[in-house]
Parts: C-alpha cells; structure tokens; sequence
C-alpha cells in the first residue's frame, strides 16, 4: 500500500523474547505452565467464590471481577506469543496489533481500578465498621466495577485512535512479546507528540490516581489498626489486607516503572523482562497470594473440592 512516494506498513514482525531457538523451546514451555495455571487458578477462585454463599461480600465480588480480569489479561497476550514462538513467521497485521494493544490498555486500567475498589472496601470495613453494610451495598460494588470497565475502555480507546491515526512507514520490527504502546510510537514516522503528551498526562492520571488512592486508604487503615490495644487484635484487622497490599505492591512496581517515565528513557531488553512480571507473572500469582493465607478462601476451595468428588461418584 503505498501514498505518494511514502511506503505504508499493513503488518509488523513480532520478534518476541529471544530468537534463540534453544531458548524459545523452555521459554514455551514456561510460559504455557503459566498460562495454564494463571487460567486455571483465576477460575478456580471465581467458582469457589461464586458456589460459596460466605463469599458473597463486597471483598470476595471484586476478587472475583478481578480473577476475571486476569484471565482477560492474559488471554490478550500470552496465546498470541506462544504461537508466535512456534511459527517461521513472525508477521502480525496491523489491525490485531492495535486490537491487541486496544484489550492489553483495558484490562491493565481495569485491573488498577479494581485495586482501588478493593482499597475502599477494606477502608470502609475498618475505618466505619458501623456503616460498612450500607456504605458498601451491592448496588454500590456493581457501580464500582462497572466505572471501572468504562473509563478503562474509554482510555484505552482513546489511545488506540491516536494510535491508528500515525504512519509507519520504516522499519516494522518490534523487538516486544506484544503490541505495547511504546514499541509501536518508537517505530511511527509521524509526529507522536500528541500520544506522548496524552500518555504522561492522562496516562499516568488514570494509573497514579488509583495508586494514590490506594496509598490514602492504607495511611486511614494503619491509623486505625494502631488504635487497636492488643498486638493480637491488630495483627487480625490488619491481616485482612496483606494479600491485597502484595498485590498492589507488585502491580504497581512493575507498572509505573514502564510507563510512567519519558519515553527517550525507553529499553527494550530491561522493560520487556518487567512487563513479563506484570502481563503474566502476576496475574498468574494473584490466586495463591489471595488463598494461601486467607481462611475463607481454604474453606470455600475445600468444599468446591468435595463437590467435584461427590459430582464424579
């Protein structure tokens, strides 16, 4: 496709994490394992959530939400890199690049908004006890999640329009397991002045006011925990949100570490390692981080156990 004496390019060359072919044998079978226990974890938190009715509280619908978006996360990209690994050829349409960018943006928002939701409900729970049932009613939690797939979507899409107005017209090597933000402007021949503004403006906007959010809550939540007289009582209140604080740890270190920065600091080899981290290696970890320590999360997982057993006799 050409315009003028301009060359247009239709599709990119997804080079992955290595090209070594010894490499890429235990680099599938890796990331397959992943997949396949990220998958198979998130739902068997979703179904012991959902066939348990002790679960059916505001903390345990945004875990479920969550597990959910995790599985759409990985989805996203882990399918199409593994069979990247096994083709010749490397080649990946336009149109699925920004497809693929447009549901990576979404889940990766809507993953620090749920975050947020769940630092609210601990907040409530512990700061206003009394108010907790009416403050934190279903209608309200289905609002939560429900703001947080919109504006998720919004953003992204906003990002993926001003992505699909540049020309690429040099080289179209992606040195990248997937279609990331980053990546794709590096290669554009166009001005993306405009992208790079929008996204340290209201990029980090939508991913730091979780975060800061997230941050308040926990300043209220310790102030509140220390009031506690005994050491035992406040190791109880405060163990409610060890899995979460984790979690947010995680998401957040690796997150802002790639995309809140200029983009001249861009470096192919360290980001593509961190953003293994958070695009597959946390997701993967979010449900052992949320049942290992957690004694409802046993119960309920032990009685989807016991139905299973008693569904196949």
């Amino acid at each position: 496709m050409t315009r003028g004496n301009q060359s247009h390019i239709t599709e990119f060359l997804l080079l992955g994490l290595s090209s070594d072919p010894k490499q890429q044998v235990w680099l599938f079978a890796s990331f397959l394992v992943m997949y396949l226990v990220n998958v198979g974890g998130n739902s068997v938190i979703i179904a012991a959530i959902q066939g348990d009715v002790r679960l059916h509280t505001p903390m345990y619908f945004f875990l479920s939400n969550l597990s959910f978006v995790d599985i759409c996360f990985t989805n996203v990209i882990v399918p199409r890199m593994l069979a990247n690994m096994q083709s010749k050829s490397k080649k990946f349409p336009f149109t699925q690049c920004l497809t693929q960018m447009y549901f990576f943006v979404a889940c990766a928002i809507t993953d620090s908004f749920l975050l947020a939701a769940m630092a609210l409900d601990r907040y409530v729970a512990i700061c206003h006890p009394l108010c907790y049932t009416t403050t934190m009613n279903p209608r309200c939690c289905l609002q939560l999640v429900t703001a947080s797939w919109l504006v998720s979507h919004l953003h992204s899409l906003t990002h993926t329009i001003l992505m699909a107005r540049l020309s690429f017209c040099g080289p179209n090597i992606i040195h990248h397991f997937f279609c990331d933000v980053q990546p794709l402007l590096m290669l554009s021949c166009s001005d993306t002045s405009l992208n790079e503004l929008l996204a340290f403006t209201e990029g980090s906007f939508v991913i730091m006011s979780p975060f800061i959010f997230i941050t308040v809550s926990y300043v209220y939540i310790t102030r509140a925990v220390l009031r506690v007289p005994s050491g035992r009582g406040r190791y109880k209140v405060f163990s409610t949100c060890g899995s979460h604080l984790t979690v947010v740890a995680l998401y957040y270190g690796t997150a802002i570490s790639v995309y809140i920065r200029p983009s001249s600091t861009y470096s192919v080899t360290k980001d593509r390692v961190v953003t293994v981290i958070y695009t597959v290696v946390i997701p993967m970890l979010n449900p052992f981080i949320y049942s290992l320590r957690n004694r409802d999360m046993k119960q309920a997982l032990r009685k989807l156990a016991r139905r299973k057993e008693q569904n196949k006799h």
